[in-house]
Parts: C-alpha cells; structure tokens; sequence
C-alpha cells in the first residue's frame, strides 16, 4: 500500500483562502468574516481558523489584527503560497511513486532469485535426464574477461547463455547481476540453446566444459 501524507485541515483551509483571494472573491485591503463565521463555514474550531491565519500571516498573505480583523494583503504571496503547496504535492507523488517502483523492483528481484536458485537446484537434481543442462565451466588464468564485470564483459551478448551464478571458493553467488567482477577460478553457471557450449568455448578459449 503506498503511503501518502494528509495535508492538515487548517493548511487546506489556509490554501482554500488563499485560492479565493488569488481567484478575486476577496479583494487586497478587505476584511476576512471573523473567525467564529470562517469556524462555522470551514465546520472547524476557532483554533482551527487562527493557525490558518497564522499560517497566511506568516506567509505575508494576511495581516491579523486585534482591532480591525484579518485583512488581505496581498494577491501576489496569495499565488506564491499556493504554488509553493502545488510543487510539495507533486514532490509527495514522486516520492510515492518511486517508493512504489523501489518495492516493484525488490519485489522482481526476489522472484528472479527465487526462479534461479530452482534452476540451479532442478539442473543438478535432473540434469541426467537432459530437461535443464546447466553448463559449468572455469575461468582461467589466460581468459579474456578476467577483471571484468559481467555487463562489460556482453557475456550473453558473445555467446547467447544466460548465468544464474557463480561458483567461487565455496559459495555460490546466485543471480549475480551486471556488477559482479570475474576473478580466476571462479566458475560460472549457465543455461542456453544447445549450440552455447560451442560459443562460450570460442568466447573463453576453453577446450573443455562440464
């Protein structure tokens, strides 16, 4: 569920008012109804209405005084505040957004993992019955992609298979993603057409592959 902050209700009625002052209902240098009446008509507690004042006041749209009321001051800052608070709505549904798209993304990745390590685990459970051959083979001293990370090495690119890991020392690194840097001796996990032992042989200049 995406989070959204709630604006409020004193700053929605500051901004309403000050919208009616920018769209010309309430003129610079006339007097705003008091605050019982804005009380009444917004359905708020006077308290409610003074820190809407405040909060116009502040921003230089109003000036409150004792003896003469709330008066309009300005159509310009009236604009400006109202803008200001259109800009932070659309920086709230941005954030919201790409929170949503962050857990999308986690989301994808986990059931890329999740479809990986079944890979890996049906290849080595069946793979004498020929369903799903996962290719294994050695990184060695002389091969040309030592140093470099998968995505700059255009693994798949060169040969069409696809790695769902690599093996190095005594782990297995599952899904490992573009950045992953190819060092000696790691051995790498891969599944393709039936024609990829032949392209990843000519690609690492290997003469054997598991």
């Amino acid at each position: 569920m995406s989070e959204r902050l709630e604006m409020p209700r004193y700053v929605k009625i500051a901004v309403d008012v000050a919208m009616r002052i920018y769209k010309g209902y309430i003129q610079e240098g006339e007097k705003l109804r008091g605050r019982s009446l804005l009380a009444g008509e917004y359905n708020v507690s006077p308290e409610t209405i003074r820190k809407s004042m405040k909060l116009l006041e502040d921003k230089g749209v109003v000036e409150v005084n004792k003896g003469s009321g709330i008066i309009v001051k300005s159509i310009d800052k009236a604009y400006g505040f109202i803008e200001s608070f259109k800009e932070k709505e659309s920086i709230g549904s941005l954030r919201t957004n790409m929170k949503k798209l962050l857990q999308d993304k986690n989301d994808i990745e986990r059931k890329i993992q999740d479809i990986n390590e079944k890979i890996i685990d049906y290849s080595y459970r069946f793979g004498n019955i020929d369903m799903i051959k996962t290719i294994e083979v050695e990184i060695t001293d002389s091969a040309s992609i030592i140093g470099k990370t998968i995505g700059d090495s255009e693994f798949w690119q060169n040969t069409g298979g696809t790695i769902i890991g690599v093996k190095r020392n005594d782990d297995i690194l599952i899904s490992p993603g573009p950045y992953l840097e190819f060092k000696v001796g790691d051995k790498i996990l891969a599944v393709g057409d039936e024609d990829v032992v032949d392209r990843i042989k000519k690609f690492l200049g290997v003469d054997e592959i598991r």
